[in-house]
């Protein structure tokens, strides 16, 4: 699964925003909050890649721990995104890849990849479901925070 949005900010005030455990809450707000280690920043100078880093709960509506996602990240490279390989309470594989892009005309693409194999192969259906719906919810939230044209693309 692929989605893509066009943010009408440059990618220094969008990388800030979203490289940070603020700017996921943000995202992923009302519905669902991720929790980390006090001070924990997406930063390629505090990131051990290629190794978990920490193990973040999801918890819905900000309380309720429904899943858990063993952070690992691959690849980070400030302003341009980064690549985490996971493992979670629900996917056996985990893989998120997140990339901004700055437009010709100003502005910023931020474009997430998705891969996953759930634990259980019956609710893959389900699951795919629920990704596609949560990132699109999360490109909503990110346009309405930085402004920027269409609804996203969702592929795959």
């Amino acid at each position: 699964m692929v989605i893509s949005s066009e943010l009408a900010a440059p990618v220094s005030e969008v990388w800030s925003h979203v490289a940070s455990l603020e700017g996921v809450n943000h995202e992923l707000g009302p519905w669902f909050r991720m929790t980390a280690p006090a001070g924990t920043e997406l930063s390629p100078a505090t990131v051990p890649l290629g190794q978990p880093w920490f193990r973040s709960w999801l918890l819905l509506l900000g309380v309720l721990p429904v899943d858990y996602d063993a952070l690992c990240i691959e690849r980070i490279e400030a302003e341009r995104g980064f690549l985490e390989r996971s493992s979670m309470l629900s996917a056996r594989v985990w893989e998120h890849e997140r990339t901004l892009e700055p437009l010709p005309a100003g502005g910023t693409r931020v474009s997430d990849r998705v891969e996953f194999v759930p634990r259980i192969r019956l609710t893959a259906r389900l699951h795919r479901a629920v990704i596609r719906a949560l990132f699109a919810h999360r490109h909503r939230r990110l346009r309405a925070r930085f402004g920027g044209a269409g609804s996203g693309v969702l592929a795959g």
